[in-house]
């Protein structure tokens, strides 16, 4: 992984069908589409300061005698201060093998998960009946049936709901996963859907694995699950009791990188998934992310400085510089971003929405906001999501 070389790619844009400055007196996209009915994340209650971790987190993943010099940077220089655990930090040692990090991932997921869904349903005034499609992700575990099939008779889905299990988008998921909810229901706007995210990173984690990558894990990724309810453009966006104004999701965008399938990702054998996390990611998203984004947003008549909302995924420190820098953006444009990595770390797929639910509840914004919600993950890839309030 740290002596994989970043390959290089050339891309040719397509050409804008008009000047930036015709792009910006285009009409504006039609605001009829699925709303964001609620958000609402689930923690574990096992809660650490980050400086409490590391030295456990070293005992998990060094051998005796190793020098912990490189740990200890990385996780004073990752941005997070406290973080989740599905487990309390004494017990990870006791997990063994995979099998036994998997039943984890299984029983504290269906908790986190349901605390997830019962809280979005309830904050959209809705109950579990009224739900057509649930769309779930996760990358850290594995089940058949998977989580959402355990979920549907616990807590009163239909029989007849549609069920979506996404696996292998990793931190993408987030976005991804609202961008196919907007699918489904633009072409069903009598429909009700949710995404729920379930990302347990800690029970991947691999003991007496020293790798840069696996250290690098140890010191961003955190635990949660989250679940976002949207409702088709016939339906509304749900109870009225809530004050704060309600996105709509006007677009969506998939980009793949050529030639990038081994910079992030899983190794999976017999101790279970082992963390690919290549340095030149960042130097991905400088080369090629803001020549994508800007495209998108000029097909729908807007440039960066049109959007007032950013909720991009926490990858890391480096990953936000990356984005900042490329784009151009103010200073504080992805203070969301770095205060949701303070707070709880990375937590893969759950993180944009993490961040989506603290920009509804601590500053709203106003009626007519454009937001970008963005994440990138394994493929190497990208999801945009333009939203507007």
């Amino acid at each position: 992984m740290d002596d994989m070389r970043v390959p290089v790619i050339v891309e040719h844009a397509p050409p804008l069908s008009a000047s930036p400055s015709a792009a910006r007196s285009a009409p504006p996209p039609p605001t009829a589409g699925p709303a964001v009915a609620a958000v609402r994340c689930a923690l574990p209650p096992h809660r650490y300061a980050q400086s409490e971790l590391t030295e456990p987190i070293g005992d998990l993943c060094l051998l005796p005698g190793a020098d912990r010099a490189l740990l200890r940077r990385m996780h004073a220089s990752a941005g997070v201060r406290t973080r989740h655990l599905a487990l309390p930090i004494e017990q990870y040692a006791l997990l063994g093998d995979f099998g036994r990090s998997n039943d984890a991932w299984i029983e504290a997921g269906l908790d986190l998960g349901e605390e997830a869904l019962m809280g979005a349903l309830h904050e959209a005034g809705l109950g579990p009946a009224d739900v057509d499609l649930l769309v779930f992700t996760s990358v850290t575990g594995v089940a058949t049936p998977s989580l959402d099939a355990r979920l549907a008779g616990r807590v009163g889905l239909r029989p007849d709901v549609k069920r979506l299990p996404l696996f292998g988008l990793g931190c993408v998921a987030g976005a991804a996963g609202l961008a196919r909810v907007h699918d489904h229901l633009r072409g069903h706007p009598d429909d009700t859907a949710v995404l729920l995210a379930v990302e347990l990173c800690s029970l991947t984690l691999q003991r007496g694995d020293g790798s840069r990558a696996n250290l690098v894990a140890g010191a961003l990724f955190g635990d949660g699950a989250a679940a976002l309810v949207a409702r088709g453009s016939a339906r509304g966006s749900g109870s009225t009791a809530a004050p704060e104004p309600r996105p709509l999701v006007v677009a969506t965008r998939s980009h793949l990188y050529p030639g990038t399938e081994r910079l992030l990702g899983w190794e999976i054998g017999a101790a279970g998934f082992r963390v690919v996390i290549d340095a030149g990611v960042p130097d991905i998203v400088r080369g090629h992310f803001g020549r994508h984004l800007r495209a998108f947003l000029a097909e729908h008549g807007l440039t960066v400085d049109d959007i007032g909302t950013w909720i991009c995924h926490p990858g890391g420190p480096r990953i936000l510089s990356a984005v900042s820098e490329t784009l151009g953006l103010p200073d504080d444009s992805l203070d969301s971003a770095r205060r949701s990595l303070a707070a709880v770390g990375n937590m893969s797929s759950v993180s944009v929405l993490h961040i989506l639910q603290s920009v509804r509840e601590r500053r709203p914004p106003e009626p007519g906001t454009w937001g970008l919600l963005l994440a990138m993950g394994p493929g190497f890839c990208s999801e945009l999501v333009l939203l507007r309030w």
